[in-house]
């Protein structure tokens, strides 16, 4: 890599590093292009070479975010199967409140009809959550948590519907509930009963 390269590296992260402190300060509605750059110390154009919209940040910032959560699921060694779906459910609605409702309208926007998303990389997070817990299923079967007659495709979808479903809630009535309260005690709840008959017990 040259240095020319390294620098546009640099820059890019320094847009985007900026960006999220300002999205968590502020929230979306108040960030901005010019606040972005102007906390970047970079001129406005600067913004221009690497992405077309502030969406197109607050998507990367996003992806970023999950890509975090999936990382510390892998790394949760001598936690059961509750524990890592719990945790997942709860930095999935952090997430969520984090970054905001009209953020979150995007996301579910963007799932229901692919063809209006700001970015089309996130035509794929559907996708994406879905792999990401079907994965997680099919690990604490490899790890004998979870019987290898569990239904995982059945399960799975029916799980991720009750996140977008909440997550839909949300956003219908206009925030007037937390996110982070209902995954709880869906957590505390429902998901036990649902693999109950799947689970091994040591």
């Amino acid at each position: 890599m040259t240095k020319r390269q390294e620098n546009a590296l640099k820059t890019r992260q320094k847009l985007v590093d900026t960006a999220e402190k300002l999205l968590k300060t502020n929230g979306f509605n108040a960030l901005s292009v010019e606040d972005i750059t102007k906390n970047a110390g970079v001129a406005k154009g600067t913004f221009y070479v690497y992405f077309k919209h502030k969406e197109d940040i607050v998507s990367e910032i996003c992806r970023g975010y999950f890509k975090q959560i999936e990382n510390q699921i892998n790394e949760m060694s001598g936690k059961n199967i509750i524990d890592k779906l719990s945790l997942y459910f709860d930095n999935f609605m952090k997430a969520v409140e984090l970054y905001g409702i009209n953020i979150c309208r995007e996301w579910v926007r963007a799932s229901i009809d692919p063809n209006t998303a700001f970015d089309k990389t996130d035509m794929t997070k559907w996708q994406y959550d879905v792999e990401m817990l079907k994965n997680i299923l099919n690990s604490a079967i490899k790890n004998n948590e979870l019987s290898k007659d569990i239904p995982v495709e059945l399960l799975t979808h029916l799980i991720i519907s009750e996140l977008y479903g909440m997550m839909t809630c949300w956003c219908m009535s206009d925030g007037m509930f937390e996110p982070k309260e209902w995954t709880k005690k869906f957590s505390e709840f429902q998901l036990r009963a649902i693999l109950k008959k799947y689970i091994n017990e040591e």
